[in-house]
């Protein structure tokens, strides 16, 4: 096991695997590297497996969430790059689903050589509509997403997880993305809700030099199925669009028969070769 650092152990870092290739696998809001357990086994045979969770997630201290660091997505991709760094890691493959696709966009963007692609699942750079532009929120929703997490955080998990998980409301993985919701601190998942609904990535994508493969659900509460479409003509790298056909934001835990081979495939296919 490689020597865990400060920043490691402050995101529970986990290194699995054999290999000489690394994968890294980063989760989206309201979840922890447990979102991955469907995935991980398919992986460890061939590849050095990292994972970690974001600062916020119930199982990371909350005595370590700085409120100002992480206002911005940048405070997150600062952590991911210090990650590598301790770790030692001089390339990965980065998988990142929902808010850490463009949390590893950014990181991409400043070390391009330690990311040889970038794997976006469920990924969106504004979640707001604006001219000629469709996020699927509006303002007023949004508002009305952070008054409800506010005054009552039980009760809107309770409500928000069947809806972002789709399908069944009895579902294992509406149960365990409920679980991990709960985890969370209350004060804390609504700056980092506020931080993930009010960004604006769009105007770094020009700048990403990393190849991208963007991994989509055909029905997500969170990102319209046309946003993939709005990434692959953005990133301004080479990169590919698949549509999976699965419901809800999190098809990696709710779906996973149908996302493991797509995200093996992806992790196998070299889009510049392609090209």
């Amino acid at each position: 096991m490689e020597q865990m650092g400060i920043a490691a152990e402050a995101h529970n870092v986990k290194i699995l695997g054999s290999g000489t290739e690394y994968i890294v696998l980063a989760h989206g809001f309201g979840t922890d590297q447990s979102v991955w357990k469907h995935f991980v086994p398919y992986l460890v045979d061939d590849y050095r497996v990292v994972l970690y969770d974001n600062m916020g997630a119930g199982t990371t201290n909350p005595d370590y969430f700085d409120f100002e660091r992480y206002s911005s997505l940048e405070g997150y991709a600062s952590d991911l790059l210090a990650i590598l760094e301790e770790l030692q890691i001089e390339s990965c493959i980065f998988v990142g689903h929902s808010v850490s696709g463009m949390i590893g966009a950014i990181a991409s963007i400043s070390r391009p050589d330690l990311f040889t692609k970038l794997i976006l699942v469920g990924a969106s750079p504004r979640y707001l509509n604006d001219v000629d532009y469709y996020g699927g929120f509006e303002q007023e929703e949004l508002n009305q997403l952070f008054d409800a997490m506010a005054s009552n955080y039980k009760a809107w998990c309770c409500g928000f997880a069947p809806l972002a998980v789709g399908g069944d409301l009895d579902s294992v993985a509406v149960q365990e993305f409920s679980r991990t919701l709960f985890n969370m601190r209350p004060d804390i998942a609504l700056v980092v809700s506020r931080t993930i609904f009010q960004s604006d990535m769009r105007q770094i994508l020009n700048l990403v030099c990393v190849p991208c493969h963007i991994i989509q659900a055909e029905k997500d509460m969170a990102v319209p199925v046309m946003i993939s479409e709005y990434l692959h003509q953005h990133i301004s790298a080479e990169s590919i669009v698949e549509v999976m056909a699965t419901d809800g934001h999190l098809p990696q835990l709710s779906s996973p028969d149908i996302v493991i081979p797509v995200l093996l495939k992806h992790i196998h296919l070299d889009v510049e070769a392609r090209s």
